[in-house]
C-alpha cells in the first residue's frame, strides 16, 4: 500500500511541477472562471470543441499541488473525447472524491486520475481537486446551453 500511496504521490508531484496544457488556446469556442478563495486556487479552462469533441482543451492559472496536478491530468484525459465522454469522466472523478465506497471496478474506469482517490481522505483538499473539473463542466454547459437555444 505504501508503494501505491508513493506512486500517486510522485504522479501527483511530477504534473505539478511539470503541468500539460498549461497555455491559453489561441483558437477556443468554451471558456470558463473558476476559483476557490479559501485555498487561493485559480484557472481559466479554454476548450476548442469541434463535432461534439474536444478537440483541444487548456488551462492557464495557479495553486497548489493538488489543483495543479488535476488541471494537468483532466487535460490529458479529456482531450479528443466526446462532450458526453466528458460529462460522463467528470461524473466519475467527481464521485470517486466523495464516495469512500467507490469500488476498484469504477477506480479501473478512470485509469491515471485514480490517483486521487486519497484525496477523499483530506475533505479540505478534495475542493482543490474538483475545482478544474467543476469549470471545465461550466464550461461545457455553455456549449450544451447555446445547442439548446440554436
Amino acid at each position: 500500500m505504501a508503494d501505491l500511496r508513493d506512486f500517486y504521490q510522485e504522479t501527483i508531484l511530477e504534473h505539478y511541477r511539470n503541468p500539460r496544457n498549461l497555455r491559453k488556446l489561441e483558437h477556443t469556442n468554451r471558456e470558463a472562471d473558476g476559483q476557490n478563495p479559501l485555498c487561493g486556487d485559480k484557472l481559466s479552462v479554454y476548450i476548442h470543441i469541434d463535432n461534439n469533441t474536444l478537440m483541444d482543451i487548456s488551462f492557464t492559472g495557479s495553486g497548489c499541488a493538488i489543483f495543479m496536478a488535476s488541471a494537468s491530468m483532466m487535460t490529458e484525459s479529456l482531450k479528443g473525447k466526446t462532450v458526453e465522454e466528458a460529462n460522463a469522466i467528470f461524473e466519475r472523478f467527481s464521485r470517486m472524491l466523495i464516495d469512500p465506497l467507490d469500488s476498484p471496478k469504477h477506480l479501473s474506469i478512470l485509469g491515471s486520475l485514480a490517483v486521487f482517490s486519497g484525496v477523499r481522505e483530506y475533505p479540505g483538499r478534495v475542493r482543490c481537486a474538483t475545482l478544474p473539473w467543476h469549470t471545465m463542466n461550466s464550461a461545457l454547459k455553455r456549449l450544451q446551453d447555446a445547442e439548446a437555444t440554436e
